[in-house]
């Protein structure tokens, strides 16, 4: 019997009821070990407790779908026989304590999940967000995380041969003492050669493969949930180390072992390690009254750590592990593959039929679990949910135009550190490698790759605006989803499916729930509407520290698919004469706005309200009208004149914008709206696009010469002062540390 058993639970999370629901599970006392794999397993990092009475309703089916939610990632149909393979993970608070560590094993855990699923992962994004970097307090910390930050990510993904080629950085003071780290990874696999994460079969074999076993992520999972607080600094001991280079052999060895059909089922030892990866994988396998169980011996699991624990066995996070069940007698083929790579390869137990989790530990059993029980039991919470009341003073706002000029405030926003360039950070990333990518970071809305396999394209792009979540998460949410869509529409994709990675702070506070509930119904709604299911993704809670929450931050990862090469677009201006339209409605909409943030350091107002039908008919506009356009910026922050700039210095043209409207109306975020280049001779058949979709349009200017100033209303700024401001603000920061 364990003594001291409220200091056990306390140490693992577990409250006095879930102790008592384990009692009834087992029938009888568990033991410590046991209790390791209840902690875990009943973790909000692996059982969604407080967040899956409000995923339920997600949409997640569609025609393409093959896979949704529920497996190591989702799978979509991209045409002729070929998957899309995708998921985004959060490594949030691993990333704060040591951020280099940290960052490198949530790039390394993504990509496993991507290829324990068959396919090859062949691009990467990344959406991190750190806390006021402009702040002289909270600079030289941030300044730090996100250099280690940056390079963990670059270190492991350009180690393991797979490219970055996008993804978001975003700084609020929110974030200063809980950053966030989310990873996305998209593979590809032939329809016919997926695997998923299962076993069964009795006495067929389970093989442990990959990296030896030591003591480092202890208690990840249980850590993961858990908030920040002076005492985080302890907590180096349950961050993982990884090794990118046994990451790439640990992949080409499962690649050629899937090829030769040898495996029923593999899956990663992400969180929790060997203990979600043997208990998901029978669990999926059981059916009806058929039991899939295991028995492991754990004396058989290759270690690099000298006298460790059955405990430390199961729970252990060390990185680049997986574990598979072998077909009947390919047992031997499958070690001799792994051994070609060098990869550690060794076959620690078998299926067994009943539906039990029997481990050993030299010859003793040292624990014995029903797998079904402990998954259905698993705490499903209704946590209290409450409006935030601070809210209504922040709605209870009228904007007041700044008495700065539009040329002032043009440049004090294409050089704060929301818009400008990040090259600083992309160019540490390798995004060329594979020769699949055509567009990746800096050039503005999603990056878009070449799928050698079926000719196509897809459009990839993470966004979230924390701001907006703050002031109405239901709202920002909506407006999230239907964001990266665009941002792949204006691409010429059409956007197809979501994956997700929900960030939230303590789930304890009700403020919190409600945000979380409200965020997940604008998601639900956002994603029925304009047609594009969630397929996979992640829940980070607990984002908190020393009683300050993070901004509810849904980040969302929409993948958008392009028929082919031609009907691909850029943000660059093409060329001289061409006519610059504004698609959508402009209106004066400043709450959460980026205008509000630089000029008067305020968070403040509603948000923009969008029109989700509106945004739907926007994305068929721009895909009719594809052979008319020759450059298109979806507008979002910074409003119109940010996007159309943009525009302007990506193609190196000098452009001449007349508004003819109030001088802030150009800052505003107004939703589902777009610039677009087009020849005049093309006007006619743009209007008849946009009637039929009943979407209005402005000609606002045309485009100059190459090299010339960029004109919007009054603000006129040469093409050198503005490339300037627009490209090198930020390494300026970086390298100096000062504004």
């Amino acid at each position: 019997m364990i003594q001291n058993i409220n200091e056990v639970l306390n140490n693992h999370k577990l409250s006095l009821n879930d102790y008592e629901n384990i009692k009834e599970i087992l029938g009888r006392e568990p033991n410590l070990v046991e209790i390791g794999i209840f902690s875990a397993m009943w973790s909000e990092h692996c059982s969604y407790k407080s967040s899956k009475i409000y995923l339920r309703n997600f949409p997640t089916t569609a025609p393409y779908v093959v896979q949704g939610p529920g497996e190591n990632a989702g799978i979509i149909d991209i045409g002729n026989g070929y998957c899309a393979v995708f998921k985004m993970e959060s490594h949030n608070h691993p990333s704060f304590i040591e951020p280099h560590a940290g960052a490198a094993t949530g790039v390394g855990g993504i990509l496993r999940d991507i290829f324990t699923m068959g396919a090859r992962p062949i691009a990467s994004l990344d959406s991190i967000r750190f806390g006021d970097i402009t702040d002289k307090k909270e600079r030289k910390r941030h300044k730090y995380l996100l250099s280690g930050v940056v390079a963990g990510i670059g270190d492991y993904g350009n180690c393991m041969g797979v490219p970055t080629i996008g993804g978001e950085t975003s700084f609020e003071a929110c974030y200063n003492g809980n950053i966030l780290v989310n990873a996305f990874n998209l593979g590809i696999v032939k329809k016919e050669n997926i695997f998923y994460g299962r076993a069964e079969g009795n006495k067929n074999s389970i093989i442990y493969v990959g990296s030896k076993t030591g003591r480092d992520g202890l208690g990840g999972a249980v850590m993961s949930s858990d908030s920040f607080n002076e005492d985080s600094k302890n907590l180096r001991p349950t961050v993982q180390v990884g090794d990118p280079f046994s990451e790439k052999l640990l992949l080409e060895a499962c690649l050629e072992v899937f090829s030769k059909d040898l495996i029923i089922g593999i899956q990663d030892m992400g969180a929790a390690g060997l203990t979600s990866s043997s208990f998901e994988m029978a669990s999926r396998a059981s059916n009806g009254n058929v039991k899939s169980g295991m028995r492991l011996y754990l004396d058989k699991v290759p270690t690099r750590e000298e006298n460790m624990t059955p405990y430390e066995l199961m729970l252990s996070e060390s990185q680049e592990r997986m574990l598979l069940c072998a077909k009947s007698g390919k047992e031997q083929e499958i070690i001799d593959i792994f051994k070609k790579w060098e990869v550690s390869a060794e076959i620690i137990g078998e299926v067994i039929d009943g539906g039990n989790m029997e481990l050993y530990f030299n010859g003793d059993l040292c624990a014995e679990i029903p797998i079904a029980p402990l998954s259905d039991a698993a705490p499903v919470l209704q946590k209290k949910v409450e409006y935030p009341k601070y809210l209504d003073e922040l709605h209870d706002f009228n904007f007041i135009p700044s008495t700065k000029s539009q040329n002032e405030i043009f440049k004090e926003i294409i050089s704060c550190v929301d818009i400008c360039d990040k090259s600083w950070i992309y160019n540490q990333y390798d995004s060329s490698i594979l020769t699949n990518t055509i567009l990746g970071s800096g050039n503005g809305d999603a990056s878009v790759i070449r799928i050698k396999e079926n000719g196509k394209l897809l459009a990839l792009n993470l966004y979230c605006n924390p701001r907006y979540c703050y002031l109405d998460p239901k709202e920002g949410a909506k407006i999230a989803v239907a964001t990266a869509g665009r941002n792949c529409a204006t691409r010429g994709a059409l956007p197809l499916s979501i994956t997700d990675c929900l960030n939230f702070g303590n789930p304890n506070n009700p403020n919190v729930m409600w945000q979380f509930k409200e965020s997940c119904e604008g998601i639900a709604e956002a994603c029925s509407i304009l047609n594009t299911p969630v397929v996979s993704g992640n829940v980070s809670l607990y984002n908190q520290s020393d009683n300050i929450d993070i901004y509810p931050t849904p980040s969302i990862g929409m993948v958008g698919i392009i028929d082919n090469i031609a009907d691909f677009r850029d943000s660059a201006i093409k060329q001289k004469g061409n006519l610059l339209l504004i698609v959508g409605e402009l209106k004066e909409e400043f709450g959460g706005s980026l205008l509000l943030k630089i000029t008067r350091n305020q968070i403040k107002g509603i948000p923009p309200r969008i029109n989700l039908y509106k945004e739907a008919s926007l994305w068929k506009f721009l895909k009719d009208s594809l052979p008319f356009i020759k450059s298109a910026k979806s507008i979002k922050e910074g409003g119109a004149a940010i996007s159309l700039a943009k525009m302007a210095l990506f193609g190196g043209f000098g452009i001449d914008v007349e508004f003819n409207i109030t001088k802030d109306i150009i800052f505003s975020e107004s939703q589902s709206c777009a610039c677009i280049e087009i020849s005049d001779k093309d006007l006619d058949s743009i209007n008849k696009i946009a009637n039929k979709y009943s979407i209005p349009y402005q000609i606002v200017g045309k485009v100059g010469n190459k090299g010339a100033n960029i004109n919007i209303d009054s603000i006129v700024i040469t093409q050198n002062e503005a490339r300037e401001l627009y490209f090198n603000s930020f390494s300026k920061l970086m390298q100096n540390g000062t504004n």
